[in-house]
Protein backbone atom coordinates (compact mmCIF):
# COMPACT_ATOMS: atom_id res chain seq x y z
CA UNK A 1 0.00 0.00 0.00
CA UNK A 2 0.94 3.58 -0.61
CA UNK A 3 2.51 5.55 2.35
CA UNK A 4 -0.22 7.46 3.76
CA UNK A 5 2.14 10.21 3.59
CA UNK A 6 1.70 10.15 -0.23
CA UNK A 7 -1.33 8.57 -0.77
CA UNK A 8 -4.51 10.60 -2.40
CA UNK A 9 -7.40 11.40 0.30
CA UNK A 10 -10.70 10.47 -0.43
CA UNK A 11 -13.58 11.57 1.79
CA UNK A 12 -16.62 9.55 1.71
CA UNK A 13 -20.06 10.48 3.37
CA UNK A 14 -22.35 8.34 5.31
CA UNK A 15 -19.19 5.45 5.31
CA UNK A 16 -19.60 4.29 8.71
CA UNK A 17 -21.91 1.40 7.44
CA UNK A 18 -23.53 -0.24 4.67
CA UNK A 19 -22.88 0.92 1.04
CA UNK A 20 -20.31 3.52 2.41
CA UNK A 21 -18.36 1.38 4.45
CA UNK A 22 -17.74 -0.91 1.57
CA UNK A 23 -16.74 1.90 -0.96
CA UNK A 24 -14.34 3.49 2.14
CA UNK A 25 -13.09 -0.09 2.62
CA UNK A 26 -12.58 -0.63 -1.00
CA UNK A 27 -10.71 2.75 -1.87
CA UNK A 28 -8.55 2.35 1.29
CA UNK A 29 -7.44 -1.32 -0.13
CA UNK A 30 -6.22 0.91 -3.03
CA UNK A 31 -3.92 2.97 -1.84
CA UNK A 32 -6.39 5.73 -0.37
CA UNK A 33 -6.31 7.94 3.09
CA UNK A 34 -9.88 7.53 3.61
CA UNK A 35 -12.00 10.24 5.66
CA UNK A 36 -14.91 8.63 7.24
CA UNK A 37 -18.03 10.71 7.30
CA UNK A 38 -20.81 10.15 9.67
CA UNK A 39 -23.45 11.81 11.45
CA UNK A 40 -24.96 9.23 14.43
CA UNK A 41 -22.83 6.24 13.49
CA UNK A 42 -19.94 7.43 15.65
CA UNK A 43 -19.12 3.60 16.86
CA UNK A 44 -19.01 1.87 13.87
CA UNK A 45 -17.06 4.70 12.13
CA UNK A 46 -14.22 4.98 14.91
CA UNK A 47 -14.52 0.54 14.48
CA UNK A 48 -14.11 1.29 10.51
CA UNK A 49 -10.92 3.72 11.24
CA UNK A 50 -9.27 1.01 13.94
CA UNK A 51 -9.08 -1.33 11.16
CA UNK A 52 -7.79 0.68 8.35
CA UNK A 53 -5.00 2.23 10.36
CA UNK A 54 -4.04 -1.51 11.81
CA UNK A 55 -3.04 -1.90 8.24
CA UNK A 56 -0.36 -0.81 8.70
CA UNK A 57 2.69 -0.90 10.41
CA UNK A 58 3.65 0.87 14.31
CA UNK A 59 4.73 4.21 14.00
CA UNK A 60 3.64 5.05 10.24
CA UNK A 61 0.89 8.07 9.88
CA UNK A 62 -2.74 6.99 10.27
CA UNK A 63 -5.28 6.03 7.03
CA UNK A 64 -7.97 6.82 7.69
CA UNK A 65 -9.72 9.72 10.25
CA UNK A 66 -13.54 9.83 11.34
CA UNK A 67 -15.55 13.18 11.09
CA UNK A 68 -18.57 13.71 12.11
CA UNK A 69 -21.58 16.25 10.70
CA UNK A 70 -24.71 17.14 10.06
CA UNK A 71 -25.25 16.92 5.84
CA UNK A 72 -28.45 19.43 6.70
CA UNK A 73 -26.18 21.94 8.20
CA UNK A 74 -25.44 23.64 5.31
CA UNK A 75 -23.09 25.76 7.18
CA UNK A 76 -21.42 22.65 8.66
CA UNK A 77 -20.28 21.49 4.97
CA UNK A 78 -17.26 23.87 4.65
CA UNK A 79 -16.17 23.15 7.92
CA UNK A 80 -16.07 19.23 7.06
CA UNK A 81 -13.88 19.70 4.30
CA UNK A 82 -11.63 21.96 5.97
CA UNK A 83 -11.16 19.61 8.85
CA UNK A 84 -10.52 16.91 6.29
CA UNK A 85 -7.61 18.54 4.64
CA UNK A 86 -6.04 20.00 8.28
CA UNK A 87 -5.88 16.19 8.84
CA UNK A 88 -4.29 15.00 5.62
CA UNK A 89 -2.99 18.11 4.18
CA UNK A 90 -4.97 17.36 0.71
CA UNK A 91 -8.20 16.08 -0.83
CA UNK A 92 -8.58 14.01 -4.00
CA UNK A 93 -12.00 13.03 -4.12
CA UNK A 94 -15.08 13.28 -2.74
CA UNK A 95 -17.84 10.65 -3.07
CA UNK A 96 -21.70 11.67 -2.01
CA UNK A 97 -23.04 8.23 -0.90
CA UNK A 98 -24.93 9.74 2.06
CA UNK A 99 -28.52 8.87 1.40
CA UNK A 100 -31.85 9.18 3.18
CA UNK A 101 -34.67 7.18 1.49
CA UNK A 102 -38.45 6.58 2.17
CA UNK A 103 -41.93 6.23 0.63
CA UNK A 104 -43.77 9.63 0.32
CA UNK A 105 -47.39 9.25 -0.75
CA UNK A 106 -48.72 12.11 -3.15
CA UNK A 107 -51.54 14.07 -1.02
CA UNK A 108 -49.69 13.91 2.05
CA UNK A 109 -45.83 14.81 1.10
CA UNK A 110 -45.00 17.40 3.74
CA UNK A 111 -42.15 20.09 3.71
CA UNK A 112 -40.33 17.77 6.49
CA UNK A 113 -40.25 15.13 3.98
CA UNK A 114 -39.17 17.05 0.87
CA UNK A 115 -36.29 18.84 3.20
CA UNK A 116 -34.92 15.38 4.32
CA UNK A 117 -34.38 13.65 0.76
CA UNK A 118 -34.00 16.64 -0.82
CA UNK A 119 -31.28 17.76 1.67
CA UNK A 120 -29.69 14.81 2.15
CA UNK A 121 -29.44 13.34 -1.61
CA UNK A 122 -29.03 16.66 -3.62
CA UNK A 123 -28.87 20.17 -1.65
CA UNK A 124 -26.04 18.42 0.55
CA UNK A 125 -24.12 17.00 -2.37
CA UNK A 126 -24.07 20.36 -3.82
CA UNK A 127 -22.66 22.36 -1.04
CA UNK A 128 -20.47 19.77 -0.35
CA UNK A 129 -19.22 19.82 -3.48
CA UNK A 130 -18.97 23.56 -3.69
CA UNK A 131 -17.10 23.50 -0.72
CA UNK A 132 -14.43 20.73 -2.02
CA UNK A 133 -14.00 21.96 -5.51
CA UNK A 134 -11.04 24.26 -4.99
CA UNK A 135 -8.90 21.72 -3.04
CA UNK A 136 -10.07 19.51 -5.75
CA UNK A 137 -9.10 21.33 -8.49
CA UNK A 138 -5.41 21.91 -6.62
CA UNK A 139 -5.25 18.06 -6.74
CA UNK A 140 -6.47 17.34 -10.40
CA UNK A 141 -9.27 15.50 -8.26
CA UNK A 142 -12.65 13.78 -8.78
CA UNK A 143 -16.13 13.62 -7.52
CA UNK A 144 -18.34 10.44 -7.64
CA UNK A 145 -22.28 10.56 -6.79
CA UNK A 146 -24.06 7.76 -5.61
CA UNK A 147 -27.47 8.37 -7.49
CA UNK A 148 -30.21 5.46 -8.05
CA UNK A 149 -31.62 3.83 -11.26
CA UNK A 150 -34.50 5.32 -10.45
CA UNK A 151 -32.83 8.63 -11.01
CA UNK A 152 -34.40 7.84 -14.40
CA UNK A 153 -37.30 5.53 -14.07
CA UNK A 154 -39.10 6.39 -11.27
CA UNK A 155 -39.71 4.25 -8.62
CA UNK A 156 -44.04 4.20 -7.30
CA UNK A 157 -44.41 5.01 -4.53
CA UNK A 158 -41.51 7.39 -3.95
CA UNK A 159 -41.38 10.56 -5.89
CA UNK A 160 -39.33 12.84 -4.03
CA UNK A 161 -36.89 10.41 -3.47
CA UNK A 162 -37.23 9.89 -7.10
CA UNK A 163 -36.63 13.71 -8.16
CA UNK A 164 -34.16 14.41 -5.29
CA UNK A 165 -31.80 11.51 -7.30
CA UNK A 166 -32.95 13.00 -10.71
CA UNK A 167 -31.69 16.50 -9.93
CA UNK A 168 -28.54 14.96 -8.22
CA UNK A 169 -27.71 12.81 -11.49
CA UNK A 170 -28.58 16.52 -13.17
CA UNK A 171 -26.22 18.31 -10.86
CA UNK A 172 -23.42 15.08 -12.16
CA UNK A 173 -23.52 16.66 -15.43
CA UNK A 174 -23.60 20.23 -14.28
CA UNK A 175 -20.70 20.39 -12.21
CA UNK A 176 -18.99 18.66 -14.95
CA UNK A 177 -19.05 20.95 -17.13
CA UNK A 178 -18.75 24.01 -14.29
CA UNK A 179 -15.70 22.12 -12.91
CA UNK A 180 -14.02 20.49 -16.18
CA UNK A 181 -10.93 20.46 -17.13
CA UNK A 182 -9.39 20.02 -13.46
CA UNK A 183 -12.08 17.98 -11.89
CA UNK A 184 -13.68 15.28 -12.97
CA UNK A 185 -17.34 14.20 -12.07
CA UNK A 186 -19.72 11.21 -12.35
CA UNK A 187 -21.76 9.23 -10.73
CA UNK A 188 -22.77 5.66 -9.94
CA UNK A 189 -26.71 4.32 -10.15
CA UNK A 190 -26.86 1.10 -8.23
CA UNK A 191 -30.43 -1.27 -8.70
CA UNK A 192 -31.06 -3.46 -6.12
CA UNK A 193 -27.82 -3.76 -4.28
CA UNK A 194 -29.41 -3.83 -0.59
CA UNK A 195 -32.46 -3.60 0.85
CA UNK A 196 -33.39 -0.69 2.68
CA UNK A 197 -33.12 -1.05 6.33
CA UNK A 198 -35.96 -0.83 9.12
CA UNK A 199 -39.02 -1.23 6.26
CA UNK A 200 -41.82 -3.42 5.26
CA UNK A 201 -41.95 -1.29 1.92
CA UNK A 202 -40.54 -4.32 -0.04
CA UNK A 203 -42.14 -7.94 0.82
CA UNK A 204 -40.63 -10.99 -0.61
CA UNK A 205 -42.51 -11.23 -3.59
CA UNK A 206 -41.89 -7.93 -4.66
CA UNK A 207 -38.51 -8.36 -3.78
CA UNK A 208 -38.59 -11.36 -6.42
CA UNK A 209 -39.91 -9.34 -8.92
CA UNK A 210 -37.16 -6.86 -8.77
CA UNK A 211 -34.74 -9.75 -8.79
CA UNK A 212 -36.17 -11.34 -11.85
CA UNK A 213 -36.45 -8.02 -14.11
CA UNK A 214 -32.49 -8.09 -14.41
CA UNK A 215 -30.94 -9.15 -17.03
CA UNK A 216 -28.34 -11.26 -14.68
CA UNK A 217 -31.52 -12.54 -12.22
CA UNK A 218 -29.94 -12.00 -9.19
CA UNK A 219 -29.07 -9.01 -7.05
CA UNK A 220 -25.93 -7.20 -6.86
CA UNK A 221 -23.80 -6.45 -3.57
CA UNK A 222 -22.55 -3.44 -2.38
CA UNK A 223 -18.82 -4.58 -4.07
CA UNK A 224 -19.93 -4.38 -6.95
CA UNK A 225 -20.90 -0.71 -6.60
CA UNK A 226 -17.92 0.29 -4.55
CA UNK A 227 -15.60 -1.40 -7.34
CA UNK A 228 -17.16 0.84 -9.81
CA UNK A 229 -16.40 3.99 -7.63
CA UNK A 230 -12.92 3.03 -7.34
CA UNK A 231 -12.52 2.48 -11.27
CA UNK A 232 -13.85 6.37 -11.70
CA UNK A 233 -11.44 7.87 -8.54
CA UNK A 234 -8.63 5.94 -9.55
CA UNK A 235 -8.84 4.22 -13.64
CA UNK A 236 -11.02 6.60 -15.46
CA UNK A 237 -8.74 9.87 -16.15
CA UNK A 238 -10.66 10.55 -19.58
CA UNK A 239 -14.24 9.67 -17.79
CA UNK A 240 -16.73 12.80 -16.88
CA UNK A 241 -20.45 13.60 -17.43
CA UNK A 242 -20.77 10.10 -16.87
CA UNK A 243 -23.11 7.70 -14.97
CA UNK A 244 -22.43 4.36 -14.33
CA UNK A 245 -25.32 1.71 -13.78
CA UNK A 246 -24.98 -0.81 -11.91
CA UNK A 247 -28.29 -2.71 -11.78
CA UNK A 248 -27.81 -6.04 -13.67
CA UNK A 249 -28.94 -4.45 -16.48
CA UNK A 250 -32.33 -3.95 -15.46
CA UNK A 251 -32.00 -0.73 -16.76
CA UNK A 252 -31.69 -2.10 -20.32
CA UNK A 253 -35.47 -3.15 -20.96
CA UNK A 254 -38.31 -1.36 -20.14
Amino acid sequence: MIHPSQAPVVLVTGAARRLGAQIARTLHAAGACVAIHYRTSAAEADALAVEFNALHQEGSEESAATFAADLLDIAALPRLVESVVARFGRLDALVNNASTFHATKVGAVDTADWDDLIGSNLKAPLFLSQAAAPHLDRSGGCIVNITDVHAERPLKGYPVYCAAKAGLLGLTRALALELGSRVRVTAVAPGPIEWPEGTDDFPPQERAAIIDHTLLKRMGSPADIAQAVKYLVFDAPYVTGQVINVDGGRTAHL
